[in-house]
């Protein structure tokens, strides 16, 4: 079997296969990885500084939600780097992380969600609109980077799930922000919430599902 130079992302054709006829997945363990995988970091970190600032500003579940993702993505991205080259347990161990991570932002913006039900005010679907499509613009770079990667290992998986969530969430949020400033309610800021958190959920579950199958392989 050919190896892969060591600069070349070694994940273009979705598995390789060993010497025994075992498929081996990609562990993100190269050079051209490693620094998307940083560049990507750093747009998540610029991303929640402004989203989160328009969200306090705003007091918004969507801009809330938002700005959180990018504040989670910024801390299991960090973690996904670290863990490369290291142990099956250790990279799936952290894929673990990173979907318990999801777990607890999905309840943190459904809470919000409903506590903004209970006690908000209208609120502006401009100021929305824009950092949602703010927020799109930063997740689609962010793709762009990544698709090469988006098969792999659990650890390298989730780095592409969250990814295209978060793709989802922004243009979410947009049209939220959209149908705030047409309908002057604030129930589709609401209800925008209440479904990313649902998406989260779904994306804890898929990441969780394959860490402890690579675990149990392990």
């Amino acid at each position: 079997m050919t190896l892969p130079a060591a600069d070349t992302p070694r994940n273009t054709l979705p598995e390789a296969h060993g010497c025994c006829g075992a498929t081996v997945k990609f562990d993100g363990a190269s050079p051209a990885y490693r620094r998307v995988l940083a560049l990507v970091i750093g747009i998540n970190v610029v991303a929640f500084i402004a989203v989160g600032g328009g969200a306090l500003v705003q007091g918004s579940a969507a801009l809330g939600a938002n700005a959180l993702d990018f504040l989670a993505d910024s801390a299991t991205y960090a973690i996904s780097l670290w863990a490369i080259g290291r142990s099956v347990q250790v990279r799936s161990g952290a894929a673990l992380l990173k979907g318990a991570s999801l777990c607890v932002l999905a309840l943190a913006i459904l809470g919000f969600a409903i506590w903004r039900a209970v006690t908000g005010a209208p609120i502006e679907g401009t100021v929305i609109t824009g950092l949602g499509l703010f927020g799109f613009a930063a997740n689609a770079l962010a793709a762009l980077l990544l698709i090469r990667f988006r098969n792999g290992d659990a650890n390298v998986r989730s780095v592409w799930l969250c990814t295209r969530n978060d793709l989802v969430h922004s243009l979410a949020v947009a049209g939220a922000g959209a149908l705030v400033l047409v309908t002057g309610s604030r129930w589709p800021d609401l209800l925008a919430g209440v479904i990313l958190a649902g998406l989260f959920l779904q994306s804890a579950v898929s990441i969780v599902r394959q860490s402890r199958a690579e675990l149990g392989a392990a």
